[in-house]
């Protein structure tokens, strides 16, 4: 199986400004941070770096951390934008800035294979930002996250973006139980994206592990599938798992459906030296 490079390059909004050092200097709008990053082994382009604020991680071993800021950063995020779509951006107990920029290709390549009138779900969908990317090419929408605070997130992103009045079906709801409710219904999909953690819990407290009860989900993801549907994207954060072995997996639950299998990192280009800094693994299927 070939591995693909998916790269996401900067725009207005965001880019990867510098990395190294088992760090990274990102610009999101008008703020820039600095986070770990353990796959940043080189050395940095810039002698110094100036940034907003960073995130110092925990000396144990769960993680943890905290941020530290050198200038305000308002607490209640600012506005961003991808193309049409409008959210809010936000530093979180977690690192992250309340969305992941290195998902706007395939952001871009999902919209284009959809159109006014078919249908999409979003499992692990956070805080919406990739279901307003397909809502906005006219698809119907199912946004799933076990998270209430993200799915009103994802509300307010919405409603940020004027696009309260489309149809976006958002559901607190567990993605495994929701996944098999939907296979017995006899539902069917266009397109499914699906982020899924390393670790996690349900609404109810459901127990999510990644390697344990992602080969179930996605032989129910494929019972939504039909010989009229277009894509399923899966995409893992989870550093030690390969992206050949969720490519096998993708191969052997949807193989009979014709198209193609990609599979392959996910990449941010740095914009001080063009490099390529790796951020996750992906595995996609598609019928052109």
């Amino acid at each position: 199986m070939k591995l693909d490079t998916l790269i996401g390059e900067p725009w207005g909004d965001y880019g990867l400004m510098d990395s190294g050092g088992g760090r990274k200097l990102e610009r999101y709008g008008p703020y820039s941070f600095i986070r770990p990053e353990p796959q940043a082994m080189w050395a940095p382009a810039l002698d110094a770096w100036d940034a907003d604020g960073e995130f110092v991680p925990g000396s144990d071993e769960e993680g943890g951390g905290r941020w530290q800021f050198n200038r305000p950063v308002p607490r209640e995020g600012w506005d961003m934008r991808w193309e049409e779509v409008r959210f809010k951006s936000h530093c979180t107990p977690f690192r992250h800035l309340a969305f992941f920029p290195d998902m706007a290709p395939q952001w871009a390549w999902m919209r284009e294979r959809l159109g006014e009138g078919s249908e999409a779900l979003n499992l692990f969908g956070y805080t919406g930002v990739g279901t307003l990317a397909m809502s906005a090419a006219g698809a119907r929408l199912t946004h799933v996250d076990a998270s209430k605070k993200s799915v009103e997130a994802g509300k307010d992103n919405a409603r940020l973006s004027g696009m309260e009045g489309r149809p976006i079906r958002w559901l607190v709801d567990d993605a495994v139980k929701f996944t098999a409710r939907e296979v017995r219904r006899g539902r069917r999909y266009d397109g499914i994206i699906l982020d899924p953690p390393k670790y996690g819990r349900g609404p109810e407290g459901e127990v999510w592990r990644l390697e344990d009860n992602l080969p179930a989900l996605i032989a129910d993801c494929r019972k939504l599938l039909d010989d009229k549907s277009r894509f399923l994207v899966l995409t893992v954060y989870a550093v030690r798992m390969s992206a050949l072995a969720i490519g096998e997996l993708l191969n052997q639950a949807l193989g009979d459906l014709g198209g193609r299998i990609e599979c392959g990192d996910m990449a941010v280009r740095e914009e001080a030296r063009g490099l390529l800094l790796p951020t996750a693994i992906f595995a996609r299927w598609s019928r052109d």
